[in-house]
C-alpha cells in the first residue's frame, strides 16, 4: 500500500502506556524521565510488528525479569505479547547508568573536556543498548535506529533508581 509524502505511516506507535502492575512508580525525577521518553517515542518512530499492520499502540510490563511488549493495533483488534529477557540488557543498563550518574556529577565541576568525554562514553552505551534491542527484536518487531535509541531510553527509565 502506498502512502502519499503528507500520509502519516502504518508502521508506526500512536500510544505507549505502562503496566501499573508490574512497574513501580519512582521519584518525579524518574516520572519525568519516563514521559520524556514516551514523548519522544511518540513524536517520530517506525515500529512495525511482522505480519500485522498498524499504526500499533504498545503496553509495556516486567514480569518475572522480563519485558513485555503488549502490542495492539489502532483501532483494537487484538493484543500480541512479546517477552524479551532483560538479561542480555542488564550489563549495559548497569555501565550506563554509571556512566549516567558520572556525567551528572561532571556537569556541576568538571572542565568541559571531561564532561565530553564522558558524555561519548555514555552515547557509546547507549548505541550498544540500542542495537542489544534491535538484535533482540529481530524477526518480530522492526524498528529504526532512532526509535531503538529512544525504546533503549525508556527502557532504562523504567529501571533507573534515581
Amino acid at each position: 500500500m502506498s502512502q502519499t509524502p503528507d500520509a502519516p505511516s502504518r508502521a508506526r506507535l500512536v500510544a505507549i502506556t505502562l503496566d501499573e502492575a508490574s512497574i513501580t512508580r519512582g521519584n518525579a525525577n524518574i516520572e519525568h524521565e519516563r514521559e520524556v521518553a514516551i514523548y519522544d517515542i511518540i513524536d517520530a518512530n517506525t515500529f512495525e510488528v511482522e505480519g500485522r499492520e498498524g499504526p500499533f499502540t504498545l503496553k509495556l510490563a516486567v514480569i518475572e525479569d522480563r519485558l513485555h511488549f503488549i502490542v495492539d493495533t489502532e483501532p483494537v483488534s487484538g493484543e500480541h505479547t512479546l517477552m524479551l529477557s532483560l538479561s542480555p540488557l542488564k550489563r549495559v543498563m548497569k555501565d550506563y547508568f554509571i556512566v549516567c550518574e558520572s556525567y551528572y556529577k561532571a556537569i556541576r565541576t568538571a572542565p568541559p573536556s571531561r564532561i565530553q568525554a564522558i558524555d561519548m562514553g555514555r552515547r557509546g552505551l547507549h548505541d550498544e543498548g540500542s542495537r542489544l534491542l534491535t538484535e533482540r527484536l529481530k524477526g518480530k518487531i522492526n524498528v529504526d535506529y532512532d526509535t531503538a535509541r529512544r525504546l533503549f531510553t525508556l527502557i532504562c527509565a523504567l529501571h533507573w533508581k534515581g
